[in-house]
Protein backbone atom coordinates (compact mmCIF):
# COMPACT_ATOMS: atom_id res chain seq x y z
CA UNK A 1 0.00 0.00 0.00
CA UNK A 2 1.30 3.50 -0.86
CA UNK A 3 2.40 5.90 1.83
CA UNK A 4 -0.27 8.31 0.67
CA UNK A 5 -3.04 5.77 1.31
CA UNK A 6 -1.52 4.90 4.68
CA UNK A 7 -1.48 8.56 5.68
CA UNK A 8 -5.03 9.11 4.39
CA UNK A 9 -6.26 6.10 6.37
CA UNK A 10 -4.48 7.10 9.57
CA UNK A 11 -5.68 10.69 9.32
CA UNK A 12 -9.28 9.44 8.94
CA UNK A 13 -8.87 7.30 12.07
CA UNK A 14 -7.40 10.25 13.99
CA UNK A 15 -10.28 12.51 12.93
CA UNK A 16 -13.04 9.94 13.57
CA UNK A 17 -11.59 8.57 16.80
CA UNK A 18 -12.69 5.09 15.79
CA UNK A 19 -11.50 2.39 13.42
CA UNK A 20 -15.07 1.49 12.49
CA UNK A 21 -16.08 5.12 11.81
CA UNK A 22 -12.97 5.68 9.69
CA UNK A 23 -13.73 2.49 7.76
CA UNK A 24 -17.24 3.73 6.96
CA UNK A 25 -15.87 7.10 5.86
CA UNK A 26 -13.26 5.48 3.60
CA UNK A 27 -15.66 2.75 2.42
CA UNK A 28 -13.26 0.05 3.58
CA UNK A 29 -13.64 -2.84 5.97
CA UNK A 30 -12.54 -2.34 9.60
CA UNK A 31 -10.04 -5.17 9.12
CA UNK A 32 -8.43 -3.33 6.20
CA UNK A 33 -8.16 -0.13 8.21
CA UNK A 34 -6.67 -2.03 11.15
CA UNK A 35 -4.08 -3.78 8.94
CA UNK A 36 -3.15 -0.45 7.30
CA UNK A 37 -2.52 1.25 10.64
CA UNK A 38 -0.59 -1.77 11.92
CA UNK A 39 1.57 -1.75 8.78
CA UNK A 40 2.22 1.97 9.25
CA UNK A 41 3.23 1.45 12.88
CA UNK A 42 5.60 -1.34 11.84
CA UNK A 43 7.22 0.79 9.15
CA UNK A 44 7.65 3.74 11.54
CA UNK A 45 8.76 1.50 14.42
CA UNK A 46 6.45 3.47 16.71
CA UNK A 47 3.05 3.08 18.31
CA UNK A 48 0.51 5.53 16.92
CA UNK A 49 -2.70 4.22 18.50
CA UNK A 50 -3.39 3.10 22.04
CA UNK A 51 -6.09 0.43 22.00
CA UNK A 52 -8.23 -0.13 25.09
CA UNK A 53 -11.63 -1.41 26.18
CA UNK A 54 -13.19 2.01 25.52
CA UNK A 55 -11.78 2.33 22.02
CA UNK A 56 -8.64 3.93 20.69
CA UNK A 57 -6.61 7.00 21.53
CA UNK A 58 -3.67 8.63 19.81
CA UNK A 59 -0.29 8.19 21.41
CA UNK A 60 1.97 11.22 21.71
CA UNK A 61 3.76 10.15 18.53
CA UNK A 62 0.36 9.53 16.92
CA UNK A 63 -0.85 13.06 17.71
CA UNK A 64 2.27 14.60 16.16
CA UNK A 65 2.06 12.33 13.12
CA UNK A 66 -1.65 13.14 12.66
CA UNK A 67 -0.86 16.88 12.50
CA UNK A 68 1.88 16.24 9.92
CA UNK A 69 -0.42 13.99 7.89
CA UNK A 70 -3.16 16.60 7.86
CA UNK A 71 -0.77 19.29 6.62
CA UNK A 72 0.70 17.06 3.90
CA UNK A 73 -2.71 15.87 2.71
CA UNK A 74 -3.99 19.45 2.55
CA UNK A 75 -1.02 20.40 0.40
CA UNK A 76 -1.68 17.43 -1.90
CA UNK A 77 -5.35 18.36 -2.21
CA UNK A 78 -4.41 21.96 -3.00
CA UNK A 79 -1.97 20.84 -5.67
CA UNK A 80 -4.60 18.62 -7.28
CA UNK A 81 -7.20 21.38 -7.19
CA UNK A 82 -4.73 23.81 -8.73
CA UNK A 83 -3.85 21.40 -11.53
CA UNK A 84 -7.55 20.84 -12.19
CA UNK A 85 -8.18 24.58 -12.41
CA UNK A 86 -10.28 24.77 -9.23
CA UNK A 87 -7.62 26.98 -7.64
CA UNK A 88 -8.65 29.78 -9.96
CA UNK A 89 -12.24 29.86 -8.70
CA UNK A 90 -12.42 31.76 -5.39
CA UNK A 91 -14.31 29.99 -2.63
CA UNK A 92 -14.10 29.55 1.12
CA UNK A 93 -13.32 31.89 3.98
CA UNK A 94 -11.37 35.12 3.47
CA UNK A 95 -10.18 36.93 6.61
CA UNK A 96 -9.64 40.69 6.18
CA UNK A 97 -8.26 42.94 8.91
CA UNK A 98 -9.20 46.64 9.08
CA UNK A 99 -8.34 49.62 11.27
CA UNK A 100 -10.96 50.58 13.83
CA UNK A 101 -13.88 52.54 12.27
CA UNK A 102 -12.77 51.74 8.70
CA UNK A 103 -15.56 49.23 8.10
CA UNK A 104 -18.61 51.47 7.98
CA UNK A 105 -18.78 54.12 5.25
CA UNK A 106 -15.41 53.28 3.67
CA UNK A 107 -15.06 49.51 3.46
CA UNK A 108 -18.53 47.98 3.70
CA UNK A 109 -19.66 48.99 0.18
CA UNK A 110 -16.53 47.38 -1.26
CA UNK A 111 -17.13 44.20 0.73
CA UNK A 112 -20.75 43.97 -0.45
CA UNK A 113 -19.76 44.46 -4.08
CA UNK A 114 -17.03 41.79 -3.79
CA UNK A 115 -19.41 39.24 -2.26
CA UNK A 116 -21.95 39.91 -5.00
CA UNK A 117 -19.26 39.19 -7.59
CA UNK A 118 -17.84 36.13 -5.80
CA UNK A 119 -20.74 34.53 -3.89
CA UNK A 120 -18.78 31.39 -2.92
CA UNK A 121 -16.47 33.42 -0.65
CA UNK A 122 -17.29 33.96 3.03
CA UNK A 123 -15.80 37.23 4.24
CA UNK A 124 -14.64 37.57 7.86
CA UNK A 125 -13.82 41.12 9.03
CA UNK A 126 -11.55 41.80 11.99
CA UNK A 127 -10.51 45.16 13.41
CA UNK A 128 -7.12 45.92 14.88
CA UNK A 129 -4.63 48.73 15.43
CA UNK A 130 -1.31 48.86 13.61
CA UNK A 131 -0.01 46.26 11.18
CA UNK A 132 -1.14 42.72 12.13
CA UNK A 133 1.05 39.63 11.85
CA UNK A 134 -0.74 37.96 8.98
CA UNK A 135 0.53 34.41 9.42
CA UNK A 136 0.44 34.35 13.22
CA UNK A 137 -3.07 35.82 13.38
CA UNK A 138 -4.55 33.85 10.50
CA UNK A 139 -5.25 36.95 8.38
CA UNK A 140 -5.34 36.80 4.57
CA UNK A 141 -5.47 40.52 3.75
CA UNK A 142 -5.08 43.60 5.94
CA UNK A 143 -5.83 47.25 5.23
CA UNK A 144 -3.20 49.17 7.16
CA UNK A 145 -2.85 52.93 7.70
CA UNK A 146 0.69 53.91 8.60
CA UNK A 147 4.24 53.01 7.70
CA UNK A 148 4.90 49.29 7.43
CA UNK A 149 7.70 47.19 8.89
CA UNK A 150 9.80 45.47 6.24
CA UNK A 151 8.38 42.07 7.23
CA UNK A 152 4.74 42.88 6.49
CA UNK A 153 4.57 40.95 3.21
CA UNK A 154 3.35 42.18 -0.16
CA UNK A 155 1.77 45.65 -0.17
CA UNK A 156 -0.52 47.46 -2.62
CA UNK A 157 -0.71 51.26 -2.06
CA UNK A 158 -4.19 52.79 -1.89
CA UNK A 159 -3.52 56.44 -1.09
CA UNK A 160 -3.02 58.64 1.94
CA UNK A 161 -5.03 59.29 5.08
CA UNK A 162 -4.83 62.55 7.03
CA UNK A 163 -5.74 63.46 10.58
CA UNK A 164 -8.39 66.15 10.77
CA UNK A 165 -9.79 68.41 13.49
CA UNK A 166 -13.50 69.00 13.10
CA UNK A 167 -16.60 70.16 14.91
CA UNK A 168 -20.35 70.33 14.46
CA UNK A 169 -21.77 73.44 12.73
CA UNK A 170 -23.74 74.29 15.89
CA UNK A 171 -20.60 74.12 18.02
CA UNK A 172 -18.62 76.30 15.60
CA UNK A 173 -21.46 78.83 15.51
CA UNK A 174 -21.33 79.12 19.30
CA UNK A 175 -17.60 78.85 20.00
CA UNK A 176 -16.15 80.15 16.75
CA UNK A 177 -13.58 78.60 14.42
CA UNK A 178 -10.00 78.28 15.66
CA UNK A 179 -7.61 80.03 13.27
CA UNK A 180 -4.35 78.69 14.69
CA UNK A 181 -3.62 75.67 16.93
CA UNK A 182 -3.11 77.93 19.96
CA UNK A 183 -6.79 78.89 19.74
CA UNK A 184 -7.68 75.38 20.90
CA UNK A 185 -6.83 76.43 24.45
CA UNK A 186 -10.18 78.23 24.59
CA UNK A 187 -12.16 75.42 22.95
CA UNK A 188 -13.93 72.33 24.22
CA UNK A 189 -12.60 69.00 22.91
CA UNK A 190 -13.70 65.38 22.77
CA UNK A 191 -11.13 62.59 22.82
CA UNK A 192 -10.98 58.81 22.57
CA UNK A 193 -8.80 56.11 24.07
CA UNK A 194 -9.64 53.57 21.33
CA UNK A 195 -6.08 53.49 19.96
CA UNK A 196 -4.42 54.28 23.29
CA UNK A 197 -4.30 57.53 25.20
CA UNK A 198 -3.48 60.55 23.02
CA UNK A 199 -2.67 63.51 25.24
CA UNK A 200 -1.16 65.66 22.47
CA UNK A 201 -2.41 66.99 19.15
CA UNK A 202 0.37 67.72 16.66
CA UNK A 203 0.10 70.25 13.86
CA UNK A 204 2.51 71.06 11.03
CA UNK A 205 3.01 74.07 8.82
CA UNK A 206 5.99 75.07 6.67
CA UNK A 207 8.18 72.47 8.31
CA UNK A 208 7.36 73.57 11.86
CA UNK A 209 5.55 71.38 14.36
CA UNK A 210 3.18 72.68 17.02
CA UNK A 211 2.03 70.51 19.93
CA UNK A 212 -1.20 71.22 21.82
CA UNK A 213 -2.40 69.38 24.91
CA UNK A 214 -6.18 69.74 24.93
CA UNK A 215 -8.22 69.43 28.12
CA UNK A 216 -11.18 67.28 27.00
CA UNK A 217 -14.67 67.71 28.35
CA UNK A 218 -15.38 64.10 27.37
CA UNK A 219 -13.17 61.07 26.79
CA UNK A 220 -14.76 58.03 25.11
CA UNK A 221 -13.48 54.49 24.87
CA UNK A 222 -14.54 54.21 21.22
CA UNK A 223 -13.89 56.44 18.25
CA UNK A 224 -17.50 56.13 17.11
CA UNK A 225 -18.71 57.35 20.49
CA UNK A 226 -16.40 60.36 20.43
CA UNK A 227 -17.38 61.28 16.87
CA UNK A 228 -21.07 61.01 17.76
CA UNK A 229 -20.53 63.30 20.74
CA UNK A 230 -18.81 65.81 18.47
CA UNK A 231 -21.75 65.77 16.03
CA UNK A 232 -24.00 66.71 18.95
CA UNK A 233 -21.94 69.86 19.48
CA UNK A 234 -20.05 68.82 22.59
CA UNK A 235 -16.65 69.90 21.27
CA UNK A 236 -13.94 69.55 18.63
CA UNK A 237 -12.50 66.15 17.81
CA UNK A 238 -9.28 65.07 16.10
CA UNK A 239 -9.46 61.83 14.13
CA UNK A 240 -8.43 60.30 10.81
CA UNK A 241 -10.37 61.33 7.72
CA UNK A 242 -11.76 57.83 7.17
CA UNK A 243 -13.07 57.64 10.74
CA UNK A 244 -15.37 60.64 10.27
CA UNK A 245 -15.88 60.27 6.52
CA UNK A 246 -19.66 59.92 6.69
CA UNK A 247 -20.08 62.83 9.12
CA UNK A 248 -17.83 65.11 7.04
CA UNK A 249 -19.62 64.19 3.80
CA UNK A 250 -23.04 64.73 5.39
CA UNK A 251 -22.08 68.10 6.89
CA UNK A 252 -22.53 66.85 10.45
CA UNK A 253 -18.91 67.82 11.07
CA UNK A 254 -16.78 70.52 9.44
CA UNK A 255 -12.98 70.54 9.30
CA UNK A 256 -10.98 73.31 10.94
CA UNK A 257 -7.26 74.17 11.02
CA UNK A 258 -6.80 72.46 7.64
CA UNK A 259 -3.73 74.59 6.92
CA UNK A 260 -2.04 73.00 9.93
CA UNK A 261 -2.87 69.37 9.15
CA UNK A 262 -0.32 66.79 10.26
CA UNK A 263 1.55 64.70 7.72
CA UNK A 264 -0.60 62.19 5.85
CA UNK A 265 -0.07 58.50 6.45
CA UNK A 266 0.07 55.89 3.67
CA UNK A 267 -2.77 53.37 3.37
CA UNK A 268 -2.18 49.99 1.79
CA UNK A 269 -3.47 46.45 1.44
CA UNK A 270 -0.96 43.86 2.63
CA UNK A 271 -1.13 40.13 2.00
CA UNK A 272 1.02 37.02 1.94
CA UNK A 273 2.44 34.80 -0.82
CA UNK A 274 2.36 37.26 -3.74
CA UNK A 275 1.54 35.51 -7.02
CA UNK A 276 1.27 32.22 -5.14
CA UNK A 277 -1.66 33.53 -3.11
CA UNK A 278 -4.87 31.59 -3.62
CA UNK A 279 -7.77 32.81 -5.71
CA UNK A 280 -9.68 34.38 -2.81
CA UNK A 281 -6.78 36.69 -1.98
CA UNK A 282 -5.83 37.51 -5.56
CA UNK A 283 -9.38 38.31 -6.66
CA UNK A 284 -10.00 40.42 -3.57
CA UNK A 285 -6.84 42.48 -4.12
CA UNK A 286 -7.66 42.98 -7.80
CA UNK A 287 -11.31 43.84 -7.08
CA UNK A 288 -10.93 46.07 -4.03
CA UNK A 289 -7.85 48.09 -4.98
CA UNK A 290 -9.35 50.34 -7.71
CA UNK A 291 -12.54 50.89 -5.68
CA UNK A 292 -10.67 51.94 -2.55
CA UNK A 293 -8.23 54.12 -4.48
CA UNK A 294 -11.13 56.10 -5.92
CA UNK A 295 -12.85 56.52 -2.54
CA UNK A 296 -12.88 60.16 -1.37
CA UNK A 297 -11.61 59.13 2.07
CA UNK A 298 -8.24 58.46 0.44
CA UNK A 299 -6.28 61.48 -0.79
CA UNK A 300 -3.70 61.57 -3.53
Amino acid sequence: MSRYREMRTFEAVAQAGSLAAAARQLELSPATVMRTVASLETRLSNRLLIRGPRGIQLSEAGEQFAVSCRHILEQVDMAERSAAGIHGSPAGQLVVSLPLAMDQAVFTPTALAYLAEFPDVQLVIRTCTGAPKLLDEGIDVALVVGHLPSSSGFAVPLGMMRPVVCGAPAYLATWGRPEIPADLKTHRTVMTTAAGPESEWRFCREGCTCVIKPDPVLTCTTTRGAIHAATLGLGLIRCMTYEAHHELQAGLLEPVLSAFASHALPAQLIYRDGRRADARIRTFIAFATPILRSHPAFVG
